[in-house]
Parts: C-alpha cells; structure tokens; sequence
C-alpha cells in the first residue's frame, strides 16, 4: 500500500517531537499501521533545531499544508482558535482528515468542526488535546464504551497541580509558587489560562461530551481558578486529613450532567491525592466496571507527540474503511448526541469546606452555626483556634446544594464578628 503523507503545521514544542517520534519509530509504526507514514510537508515560521528537516519541504505559510494535493492528514499543532479554525476546514473542505492537539479549538468549535468533518466523509482526531501523553479520549471512547460513565474526575493542568503539590508539600504561598513556574516554563508569562481553570475546563469539556454524548457546551462549564487558595487553606484541609486539588469533575445525576472545574477537597486515601507535580490523571467510574485511573505527562514534546502520532496512525489504518464504521468523534453516533441539561453549579450538591476570621468572643459560633442549620447545611467538623482578636474558623459541611451554601454565606459574611469573605472550597468523595 502507498505511503500515507502527513503535512504538519507548526514545528513548536508538540511538533518538533511529533516529527521526531515520526522518524525516530518509522519501522515500527510501518509494522504496526501495515503501511509507511512520510511527512511530505511542513509549515513553520522557523525550523525548530532539534528536527532535521532538510529532505523535507517546508513553507511559512500553513495553507499550503491545507491545499497540498499529496497530503493526506493535515496535522493542526500551531494553536489559538480563530487561525487555526480557518485552517482545518479548508484541509477538511479539500478532504484531507485533520490530527490536532488544540483543546480550545475543539471546546469551543468542536461541533461545527464534526459537523463538517461528517459532511465530506473525513476524520478529526484530538486525543493530544486532553491530558497530552495520557489516552484518556481513547480509553472513554472506545475501551470504556460498554459502559455508562457514572463521573470523572481529573487533574488536567499541569501548571495548577505543580502548584498545588509545593504549596500542600512546602507551605508555600501561590504567588511564590508562581513565579517559579513560570521561572521553570510551567506557566507562560501569563498564567490566566491555566490557574484561573481555563484550559481545564477546555478539557473537561472534550471528556464530557464523549462521556454522555452531548454536544460540546464549554459556555456552560463552570470554572474556578486557584488563585485564592492560600497556605493556610491547605494547612487545615491536611490537618482534617484533605489535599486540596484542582479538578475537572463531570457527573450524571437524575437532574442532568455536572460540569465544573474547580478546587476541590479530596480525601488524602484518594488515588487523585498523590498526583503531584506536573503530572495529570484522570478516574473514571463506570457502571460495569467500576473506577479506573490513567496517569501520565500531560504535556512536553515527546509525551504530547506520542499522542498525536498515535492520532495519525489511527487515521491511516481506517484511510480505506467506510466512514460510516468508524469510531465516531465524540463516541456516539451524531444524530444520538443528546439535549441533557447541563446543571448550573447552583444545583450541584456537595461538601464544603469554609475558613473565616471571626472574633475570638461568645456566641460568635453559635450565630454561624444557627445560620448554617437555617440553610438546611449539616456540620461534619469545626476547627476553631484562639487569639486575642480575630482567629480562624474552620467549618466541614456535609453534602448540601451550592444554592443553600451561598445564602448561609452571604449572611455569615454580614455579620459584625466575622471579618472579610468566607473562603468556599468544595468537597468530594471520590469513591
């Protein structure tokens, strides 16, 4: 069988290994597709040094890739919406099927993309888009299918979970934090998108459709940063046995499907606890077989490229397979994607975890724990220190809707004795 020929554009971090792992693994990925994987072209603004691109023909302008009539996949690695777009519909307008590692370009036009990938009999592939190296979209999309996805959860953003795992291990403040991982290349110069939740709730917006085929909604997927955790949140949560984490969590429930990202209290005996550094991981629980983990580099160029290349071979072995049959892009057939309702974060039920600074005199956690009982919210523990003036309070609730917990905060919070906002951290089992 001919060779299939791959144009990929972009020569950044993702590219440069996505092309090495191309040459590096020729042999072995002929074996394993039944045919040879050439790159016939690449588009970049500059050659990256660590590929060696001199039998390749190379072009600055990315259309050429999308026009080329001997490319048969055009791989998407430069990243952004709105260029990026334009460039794989015209590859999918020429027929040409499309490998990309761009979340916020599936999130965000991921059906209008499907749409019309189906309309001209042509394959989108994204597993890099989500957690890098890991296979979580092949794992939920194709090993996990038998099941009904019950919730997953996930730490998807390396960034955040660096983060969180030197200020839980250390003690150290977020913004210190920060500086060193944009110091370490972790997070750009700036960090929005990743500590505000941003590019996890791209993610946990991919892994949700495919779990419960519904379209992709990222407009509705409600989304919290860390940048108000301080030291001394992950100081009681550890002494109340908690890590805190940031977690993409999607989950059916009779009313509809939960999508949130957000920090989050997760038991130290959880799996998800002991991810640390950069590293990402997402659990599954299925119906039939219960709770699954993947673990794995969520970015870099070789771990991230693994995936990609893993795309492209996918695509190559169904090149001649009747569109029909294949795997469908988000897992279900596309006329069966369903309207659930997506539930506001208002109608999600959990734990919580409150800090506060009140006044250290009688009565003052009587009226909180009066205005808790009021709201319908259960106290599971208290940790209450003493001072001269104002000490920290520590309150664990049971599981109670977000809509109750807002009005009990927004009257703890009027009251003389306590000082400032109450800081919210949810709370959940993963079990």
């Amino acid at each position: 069988m001919k060779p299939v020929k791959v144009g990929i554009c972009g020569l950044g971090t993702v590219g440069s290994g996505t092309f090495n792992i191309l040459r590096n693994n020729a042999e072995e990925i002929t074996r394993r597709v039944g045919r040879s994987i050439v790159v016939e072209q690449i588009a970049a603004r500059q050659v990256n040094p660590t590929c060696d691109t001199t039998d390749i023909n190379t072009t600055s302008d990315i259309f050429d890739v999308a026009n080329n009539p001997e490319v048969d996949i055009v791989v998407e690695l430069i990243g952004g919406t709105s260029v990026a777009l334009e460039l794989v519909l015209t590859a999918i307008e020429n027929g040409k099927h499309v490998v990309t590692a761009n979340k916020a370009l599936i999130a965000v036009h991921g059906n209008e993309i499907f749409a019309k990938a189906q309309e001209k009999g042509v394959m989108v592939a994204f597993e890099a888009a989500v957690a890098g190296g890991i296979p979580i979209i092949k794992t939920l999309r194709e090993g996990l299918s038998a099941n009904q996805i019950e919730w997953l959860a996930g730490i998807i953003n390396g960034t955040g979970n660096f983060i969180m795992t030197e200020m839980s291990e250390k003690g150290r403040a977020f913004e210190d934090v920060l500086k060193e991982a944009q110091a370490l290349g972790y997070a750009e110069a700036d960090p929005t998108f990743d500590v505000e939740g941003i590019d996890a709730a791209h993610k946990l917006t991919i892994l949700a459709s495919i779990a419960y085929g519904i379209p992709l909604q990222f407009e509705k997927t409600y989304t919290e940063g860390i940048s108000r955790i301080t030291a001394e949140d992950v100081s009681f949560a550890k002494e109340m046995g908690y890590s805190i984490k940031h977690l993409g969590i999607a989950r059916r429930t009779a009313e509809g499907v939960e999508l949130r990202v957000h920090p989050t209290l997760i038991s130290h005996k959880a799996l998800l606890s002991n991810v640390n550094g950069v590293m990402n991981a997402v659990m599954v629980k299925g119906d039939a077989v219960g709770p699954t983990l993947t673990y794995g580099a969520g970015a870099g160029a070789m771990p991230t490229g693994s995936s990609v290349v893993a795309d492209i071979m996918d695509v190559a072995r169904t090149l001649t397979a009747d569109p029909t049959n294949r795997v469908p892009h988000l897992a279900f057939q596309p006329e069966q994607l369903s309207n659930e309702n997506v539930l506001s974060i208002e109608d999600v039920e959990c734990g919580f975890f409150l800090n506060m600074k009140i006044q250290d005199r009688a009565g003052v956690l009587a009226n909180i724990t009066q205005i808790l009982s009021k709201n319908g919210i259960s106290i599971e523990s208290v940790i209450q220190r003493e001072g001269t003036d104002l000490v920290p309070l520590v309150v664990m609730t049971h599981d109670v809707k977000e809509r109750n917990m807002n009005a009990a905060i927004a009257e703890i919070e009027a009251l003389p004795d306590v000082a400032g906002s109450v800081q919210r951290i949810r709370v959940e089992n993963l079990a």
